[in-house]
């Protein structure tokens, strides 16, 4: 299970360009089509807008002098599906006539916008729609420096396969999705819908706007075309009944189909389920001799964990023994190895049926500031667990629980299922299956890198300071630790109280409330814990109140971000945080803790009507809402499930009209879309 949090950042400003480049001055440029005047002739925003829509690996990392120049050591090259150089774009302290020429190209379409002469008009359309889906993100950097003098060379061979692996598994996850064999079918001369494609793994936009604009699409396609793409996890033909995810639950194999390590082949009645290490086979080994690559690259002792867990990773790879592979992950952590590395497949949310496991990388370092809150939180696990079991009641009994706390990982590189066209994962519990997750022996991690730069930070508050009135912003705080607490807390639910493989009566929750339901039930559960034990650890002395104030305004602003994801994509497949946030956000208003005041300012001055919190009765109003859904979770209450997403989720009203005020304003801005630099 993850943790996600999705912020958004200032709008690009392209109607004033061409005055920000220095007025109608012409471009400096050789015949060949190299730049030859200094960098800078677009802003540092604007530049990284235009890489994005020409698709050129390049990013403006920061202006570290302040001279609103682009130099040489502020240009990062981004880690793609193609493997490109730093020497390709710099050498020596210089840019390369490369360069030059895609600096060129940058200000050119800053200054005169794109060019689409000689289209049909129908093209037009789809590509300016591509392009407005591609505006609809903000580039942001996560960067890792492993070059020659920074990182031990056995740490730079370790990188150098693990990043082979990474676009291996990307390749997989498209089979998954049933998106690779299209990439061929974005037209070569339209670099926007080429971006489009990669970022969103798929031609489908995703950014909110754009979802519902028939015209974008990364592959040009006739009208009333059916967008939508079939997955590669199920037959074609059987995902023409739009029920085919019941039709399989029903069926008396229902449990090997639906085994989340298998793709489903044939048709009508002859269905099969195929092992991912036997339907992806070349693939597969290909990622296991990568990994297998890193591991003798090993050679420090200290690493000794790290190397077991490449090995049994590359084994699972090649026989489909995942849960063995969990077995030496689980024996990582803070206190044995530097590194964090979770490959193979995991989570479900990305497929129609909610059931199968999607691949993906998450490698990362390890950053130790995790310690303390080990330190806080280890010795209260069981009280947590006897706590949720107490709101849950019967059936439900605590469990002796053993899981670890959170890991804090610093992300070199997401790849697969766990790179997002927009924000990211945050925090996540793993494994979901097998032992290691069943007895409570995974791991649990939060992400420290992610929305920490100066621009992430403003966006989130200037997005609160829309909704918010002032007295509830008296208690937002720009800091991380609040948020970083609630993800940690979030996490750790993930294994307390009933959870993912908890059975009531023989059947497991995806059994009872079904796959997407069962997701959306969880993550409801974690993040409803989230409140409740911020509070809780209050009353125990561990954090202060203003701490747990500050944590629910954040908490709440979290939540009008995912709201203003919608409550389904395009194939009505529910999102699983926006529908948990439309309950919170309606539980808390019907409990008077939120209040929407429509006559009073915002506290930005500009909006009218604001979001005011009550937070001395919020510990009164979480406990409830925590023992509501911990009493369907460990009841198996699918009608009480049922009630809470029509009640809040779906029924129209005053409350639908005011999750559209909220995703007006918080939709202002674009989101912010993450981008991976690797020096090596």
């Amino acid at each position: 299970m993850r943790f996600s949090w999705r912020r958004f950042a200032f709008p690009w400003v392209f109607a004033s360009a061409a005055a920000a480049c220095g007025g109608g001055a012409p471009p400096v440029v050789s015949p060949d089509g190299v730049w030859q005047a200094t960098f800078d002739a677009v802003p540092r925003a604007d530049f990284n807008r235009a890489a994005v829509a020409l698709d050129l690996p390049l990013f403006w990392n920061e202006d570290a002098d302040r001279d609103k120049t682009l130099d040489p050591n502020e240009l990062a090259v981004l880690w793609g599906p193609t493997e490109t150089k730093e020497a390709d774009w710099v050498s020596a302290k210089d840019f390369t006539p490369a360069f030059g020429r895609a600096y060129a190209s940058i200000v050119d379409f800053v200054k005169n916008g794109p060019k689409f002469e000689g289209l049909p008009a129908g093209e037009v359309q789809r590509r300016k729609a591509v392009l407005r889906e591609l505006d609809a993100g903000r580039p942001t950097l996560v960067v890792s420096d492993f070059s020659a003098g920074k990182a031990s060379e056995e740490d730079r061979k370790v990188v150098e396969h693990v990043l082979a692996a990474a676009r291996l598994v990307e390749k997989m996850y498209q089979k998954q999705t049933g998106t690779l064999g299209l990439a061929p079918l974005v037209p070569a001369d339209d670099p926007a819908s080429r971006r489009l494609f990669y970022r969103n793994q798929g031609p489908q936009c995703q950014a909110p706007a754009s979802k519902g604009d028939v015209n974008c699409y990364a592959i040009p396609r006739a009208p009333g075309e059916d967008p939508r793409v079939p997955s590669g996890l199920y037959p074609a033909e059987l995902q023409k009944n739009p029920d085919f995810c019941k039709a399989l639950a029903a069926r008396p194999d229902a449990r090997a189909l639906l085994d989340p390590f298998v793709v489903v082949t044939g048709e009508g009645d002859a269905l099969k389920p195929v092992p991912y290490h036997r339907a992806y086979e070349n693939d597969m080994q290909a990622v296991a001799r990568e990994l297998d690559a890193a591991a003798e690259a090993i050679t420090n002792p200290d690493e000794a964990s790290f190397q077991t867990y490449l090995r049994a990773a590359a084994k699972a790879f090649r026989d489909g023994r995942w849960f063995e592979a969990d077995e030496a992950w689980a024996r990582m952590g803070t206190f044995n190895s530097k590194w964090y590395l979770r490959i193979g497949p995991d989570e479900t949310y990305f497929e129609p049926c909610s059931e199968k496991a999607g691949f993906h990388v998450s490698f990362a370092r390890i950053d130790q500031g995790s310690i303390e809150w080990k330190e806080k939180l280890d010795p209260l696990k069981q009280d947590m667990e006897q706590a949720l079991a107490d709101l849950a009641g019967p059936p439900y009994a605590a469990q002796k629980v053993s899981f670890k706390l959170p890991d804090f990982i610093a992300v070199i590189v997401n790849a697969g299922d766990s790179r997002d066209a927009f924000g990211a994962t945050i925090g996540q519990s793993l494994p979901n299956f097998g032992p290691v997750g069943n007895e409570g022996r995974g791991r649990t991690v939060a992400m420290t890198n992610f929305y920490t730069d100066p621009d992430s930070v403003s966006a989130a508050r200037t997005q609160a300071s829309s909704l918010f009135c002032a007295s509830a912003m008296a208690s937002y705080t720009d800091e991380a630790a609040p948020q970083l607490m609630s993800t940690v807390l979030h996490e750790a639910a993930h294994n307390l109280g009933p959870s993912h493989q908890y059975a009531v009566d023989g059947k497991i929750d995806s059994e009872i409330f079904t796959g997407p339901l069962a997701s959306t039930l969880e993550e409801l559960k974690a993040q409803s814990a989230a409140l409740y034990f911020t509070d809780w650890l209050v009353d125990r002395g561990v954090i202060t109140r203003e701490k747990a104030n500050q944590a629910h305004v954040r908490d709440i602003a979290w939540a009008f971000g995912h709201i203003s994801r919608g409550m389904y994509d395009e194939s009505k497949h529910p999102l699983n945080y926006s529908q948990l946030s439309a309950i919170h956000v309606g539980f808390l208003m019907d409990e008077g803790i939120l209040a929407w005041n429509a006559g009073e300012k915002a506290q930005n001055g500009t909006d009218t009507g604001c979001f005011s919190v009550k937070l001395d009765a919020f510990p009164a109003a979480s406990k409830k809402l925590m023992g509501i859904v911990a009493k369907i979770k460990g009841s198996g209450d699918k009608p009480g499930a049922d009630a809470l997403v029509a009640k809040y989720v779906d029924a129209p009203g005053a409350y639908a009209d005011l999750k559209k005020s909220i995703t007006e304003r918080w939709l202002r801005q674009p989101k912010a879309s993450f981008m991976y630099s690797i020096r090596r």
